[in-house]
């Protein structure tokens, strides 16, 4: 049992332990600002929460314009070269916030930082896809993801830290995440150049192949991807606000739950992902993630009549549910991406992705709230069928852009995209994935949500 339990915590090759110390580096930085980062904009920078709202809606409307144009610069100048340089402006931006004092300078700065996070997600999501081997992606992308929780977890104690020390020592600790965000920029220039990032005596020039923002089935996958990822607005919004408010629970239990999906997201993303390389079982990830994130609306609902102990056995019930919810998306959408992505123009489709992600998530915060609070159950259940018809659009797209690939991308081309399937003989007997069987496949989904 010990061997199984090392053989899971160690990274899938060299390449992907390299890749998740860059992960843990840039999520501890990140993490170690965004945790205090509503105290040192309203005691540090002296807005009101309503100021700090509308600058983050702001950079959030500047990412959504920016990011088909940085797909367009990770294709043309490389994806390693582009995230690099993304990690040197973000960290140079983080220099500038203790010297921030007036909203305007905010909004201005906040821009800044989404469009070079825009940069740095658009590279890489490109890079990662571009320098993994086929048949390591979803493992190593799951370690990665561990690599990440671990990290932000680490970045959260830092600035829980910061703020313990009150706004003197909170107003530098931006300096903090520059330096690791510049530490970060280093790690990605050591990393090996992906197949795009080769230079060559001849000139740059445009990307071979149809532009994905003409790619209607793609544009549709992220759409529906975007919707399906709204389960963390139950996570971190919807489902708080109703422990507090609707609920008999202790209002400490929003902290553990919190710290319940943080220890899962760190522990089992390669034990969900295992069993996935092509669309086919991508989509089943996708079924299994829609009929948790339903059990999670109907036990959720259920914790409006229940009181004492089972209310605070519901709600860990329901966050667990939640999380594997969370687990099974992460690990189809790495699959998904390398499926259905024209390996010539990945920064492209990395772009275009952000743009219909943003447009299938940016409404829920305002709708599941309205839907949950001021409906009840029959805004559950309506939650429940939102994301459920998502899943059914999301099955539906996924099979039209492999068909959209197959037409309009040379066959030796679209090889490169494809995930090494196991072969016949690798493959274990269906059932529960477990740690001390590392061959398990994804298990069965209970129902087809498609027919």
């Amino acid at each position: 049992m010990l061997t199984a339990l090392k053989n899971y915590a160690t990274p899938p090759s060299t390449l992907a332990g390299r890749l998740s110390l860059q992960s843990l580096i840039f999520a501890s930085g990140d993490g170690a600002f965004l945790a205090g980062s509503a105290v040192f904009f309203t005691l540090v920078v002296g807005l009101t929460l309503g100021q700090v709202g509308v600058g983050l809606t702001i950079a959030a409307i500047s990412s959504f314009f920016v990011a088909v144009p940085m797909g367009k610069l990770v294709d043309r100048y490389g994806p390693k070269r582009m995230w690099s340089l993304s990690a040197v402006v973000q960290g140079s931006l983080f220099l500038v916030w203790p010297f921030i004092d007036s909203f305007p300078e905010y909004v201005a700065l906040a821009v800044a930082m989404e469009i070079a996070g825009t940069l740095s997600g658009t590279a890489h999501g490109a890079y990662v896809i571009d320098v993994l081997p086929p048949s390591e992606r979803v493992e190593s992308r799951a370690y990665m993801y561990s690599a990440l929780n671990v990290g932000f977890s680490v970045g959260a104690f830092l600035g829980g830290g910061a703020i313990a020390f009150g706004t003197d020592v909170l107003r530098w600790a931006p300096l903090l995440s520059a330096v690791l965000f510049l530490a970060n920029a280093g790690a990605i220039l050591r990393l090996p150049d992906a197949t795009h990032d080769v230079r060559s005596s001849e000139p740059r020039v445009k990307p071979e192949g149809i532009p994905a923002i003409r790619n209607r089935s793609w544009i549709a996958v992220t759409f529906f991807t975007g919707v399906m990822w709204t389960n963390q607005v139950l996570l971190h919004t919807v489902i708080p606000v109703w422990l507090v408010t609707e609920t008999d629970a202790p209002k400490v239990l929003v902290a553990v739950l919190f710290g319940t999906n943080t220890v899962m997201c760190i522990v089992l993303p390669r034990l969900a992902s295992r069993g996935i390389h092509d669309v086919g079982t991508a989509l089943r990830a996708i079924r299994l993630s829609t009929v948790f994130f339903v059990l999670t609306c109907l036990v959720t609902l259920a914790t409006h009549e229940t009181v004492g102990w089972l209310t605070v056995a519901m709600f860990f019930l329901g966050h667990v549910v939640l999380t594997w919810a969370e687990l099974f998306l992460s690990a189809s959408g790495w699959t998904l991406e390398a499926e259905l992505m024209d390996p010539r123009r990945r920064g492209d489709y990395q772009g275009v992705a952000e743009l219909g992600g943003t447009l299938g998530r940016f409404w829920a915060p305002a709708v599941y709230g309205f839907l949950a609070m001021q409906w009840g159950a029959f805004g559950w259940l309506t939650i429940a069928v939102i994301v459920v018809l998502a899943a059914t659009g999301l099955h539906a797209s996924a099979h039209s852009g492999r068909r959209w690939l197959e037409a309009h991308v040379p066959a030796d081309v679209l090889a490169d995209a494809r995930a090494d399937a196991p072969a016949p003989a690798e493959v274990a007997p269906a059932g529960p994935p477990t740690m001390l069987d590392p061959a398990a496949p994804l298990p069965e989904s209970t129902g087809d949500l498609i027919r």
